[in-house]
């Protein structure tokens, strides 16, 4: 079969492939820069399609409650937003989490905080790989670094999301959202049948009668019972951090040096890479995929291989820089670079850095 290839946008891509994965509901509320998914829904009309339900929520609030309770009736149900947005659906998120019901959230991240601007950011790193709502949770985080990725991805969280039971993220930035790249596109999966849930999720709510009561709940008053709860997810999660860890590297095999970046930043890297070798610094990138679970373990072999450094590139102020120090452990510099407030490093200020932060310092 011929491959399908389409110009797209990042948001864009994000819609398609939840049309294509057999998602059943969308609930969302437009925000930007990430306005685009619930526009490309509404424009396809995927209900004529495969029957998927698209809807504009009342607020981010109502939309998170509306996936929850698509979710919990083991429906593929999704939600995106920007910033602001996702910080309204953090209570949604948690219960979510609580209740162990699959479920993916996009996270089209602008600058902060507060309302801040339209333009891309990486600052919500902290938001989405450390719970950013209440209790001990996790949320399975992807960060796509291109408009086929922000596709792929969106498919591979539901497989993940629904291994698990945990709602997965895709964190990405306005600029992934915005580019427009060629995407290869993947054959359309069907949606489930009502047989296929029942037979899939056995804890699902589908009111099917003769069966034993199926109650979703992130309710327990017990404290002896919660704690079970919090010791089952805990367990669950060790499993994920231990089995799901993903990550690409670029010439990191003979590296002296390493970059750990994501996203719209790792792309930049990319091009310090190469002229920094034009120079003699032998550079490697590490590219985080999952940003939780976090590529510790990768980065402890890049020390025990020989790197001297790490430069954690960011367009925050400086997040993902706590997760390479406590994995670097003190063995060898780990120092940050970021712009912020939407504000897009080049290629040679990366360099600079490096040379005077890890190299020089």
């Amino acid at each position: 079969m011929e491959q399908e290839l389409r110009l797209m946008k990042g948001n864009e891509a994000i819609a398609e492939a939840a049309i294509r994965a057999g998602v059943d509901a969308y609930y969302g509320y437009p925000i930007t820069p990430q306005s685009e998914v619930m526009e490309y829904l509404m424009a396809e009309q995927p209900e004529k399609r495969t029957g998927m339900v698209v809807l504009q929520a009342e607020s981010e609030v109502s939309s998170i409650n509306m996936v929850y309770g698509a979710a919990g009736s083991g429906k593929r149900s999704m939600t995106s937003s920007s910033s602001p947005g996702v910080s309204l659906m953090q209570e949604g998120i948690s219960y979510i989490a609580g209740a162990e019901l699959p479920c993916v959230l996009v996270n089209v991240v602008r600058g902060g905080p507060g309302l801040g601007t339209i333009q891309p950011s990486q600052a919500d790193y902290f938001q989405s790989t450390k719970g950013g709502g209440h209790g001990d949770y996790r949320l399975i985080t992807l960060a796509p670094s291109s408009v086929q990725e922000m596709y792929d991805f969106l498919i591979t969280a539901f497989d993940l999301a629904e291994k698990y039971r945990n709602p997965a993220m895709i964190l990405t930035d306005g600029a992934i959202g915005q580019m427009m790249e060629k995407v290869v596109l993947s054959e359309q999966k069907p949606r489930r049948t009502e047989e296929e849930i029942n037979k899939a999720f056995p804890w699902a709510t589908t009111g099917r009668s003769g069966s034993n009561r199926r109650i979703i709940t992130s309710l327990e008053l017990d404290p002896a019972r919660q704690e079970q709860v919090n010791l089952h997810l805990q367990a669950k999660y060790a499993e994920v951090e231990e089995k799901e860890v993903r990550f690409e590297k670029v010439q990191c095999d003979d590296a002296d040096y390493v970059l750990v970046a994501y996203g719209t930043s790792a792309r930049l890297c990319q091009q310090t890479v190469k002229m920094a070798r034009e120079k003699g610094i032998k550079l490697g990138l590490l590219r985080p995929i999952t940003l939780w679970p976090f590529p510790k373990k990768e980065i402890a072999s890049l020390i025990n291989q020989g790197v001297k450094g790490f430069l954690s590139v960011e367009m925050s102020a400086g997040q993902m820089i706590e997760d390479v120090q406590l994995a670097a452990a003190g063995k060898v510099p780990a120092a940050h670079f970021g712009r912020f407030g939407g504000m897009i490093a080049s290629p040679e200020e990366i360099l600079e850095n490096l040379e005077q932060k890890i190299i020089g310092g």
